[in-house]
C-alpha cells in the first residue's frame, strides 16, 4: 500500500506530473543513447587509433543486437577507429562528428592518464554536438558512440555537477540514456551493459 493521503485520481495525476518532470511521456523528447566504444585494448598492437580487439568485436555485436530491437533514427560516432567499428556493428550508415572524440590526454611513464584538454572545453563541445543531434531528431531515439571521459564530462554537466564529481567509468559498449527537450536534459540511465550479460 502506498503511504500517501490522496485518492487514486490525484495519485495518478501526481505520477504523470513527476514523470513529465523527468521528460517521460513528453512529446518531442529526443532520447540520446551515449555509448562508449567497445574494447580495443585487450589485444593492443598499436596505440595510433587502434582497432577493436576480438573481445571488442563481440561486445559491439551484442550492442548491435540490442540496438536493432528498438527504433532509432540515426547513429553518430567519433571518427576514431574504435568508435566507428562499434557504430558500424549497428549500421553502415554512420554519421561522423569530430566533436565526439575523447578528451585530449597523454599517458605518463608511470601509466597514468594526464588529461590535457580543459574539462569546460570538453563539456562545451559535447553539449553542442548532443544538442544539435537532439534538435535534428526531435522526438526520436539516436545512438551516439563516443569515449569514456567525453561521455563522463557530458553526463557531469547534464547532472549539474562540477567537473570531476562524477566518479564513475562507463564500461565498453555501455549505454547511458539522456532525454533532451530544448535546453532540458535528464539522465535516465547510466552505464547500462545488460546486453553483455
Amino acid at each position: 500500500m502506498l503511504a500517501v493521503a490522496a485518492g487514486s485520481e490525484e495519485l495518478t495525476r501526481a505520477m504523470a506530473s513527476l514523470e513529465a518532470t523527468f521528460l517521460i511521456g513528453v512529446e518531442d523528447v529526443t532520447e540520446v543513447w551515449l555509448v562508449r566504444h567497445a574494447d580495443c585494448y585487450r589485444d593492443l598492437t598499436t596505440t595510433e587509433d587502434p582497432p577493436l580487439s576480438a573481445l571488442g568485436h563481440q561486445q559491439a555485436a551484442r550492442l548491435a543486437e540490442r540496438v536493432r530491437r528498438v527504433r532509432h533514427a540515426a547513429v553518430y560516432s567519433s571518427p576514431y577507429r574504435r568508435a566507428m567499428e562499434t557504430a558500424r556493428a549497428i549500421t553502415n550508415d554512420v554519421r561522423q562528428d569530430r566533436r565526439l572524440v575523447e578528451m585530449e590526454l597523454e599517458v605518463g611513464q608511470d601509466g597514468v592518464f594526464n588529461f590535457t584538454e580543459d574539462s569546460e572545453a570538453v563539456i562545451a563541445r559535447m553539449r553542442a554536438v548532443v544538442d544539435e543531434i537532439a534538435a535534428q531528431h526531435s522526438g526520436h531515439r539516436v545512438v551516439v558512440v563516443s569515449h569514456a571521459a567525453a561521455i563522463i564530462a557530458y553526463l557531469t554537466d547534464a547532472l549539474k555537477l562540477d567537473p570531476g564529481q562524477l566518479r564513475a567509468l562507463p564500461y565498453y559498449t555501455s549505454v547511458s540514456i539522456v532525454r533532451v527537450l530544448g535546453d532540458r536534459r535528464v539522465v535516465n540511465t547510466f552505464g547500462d551493459v545488460a546486453h553483455l550479460e
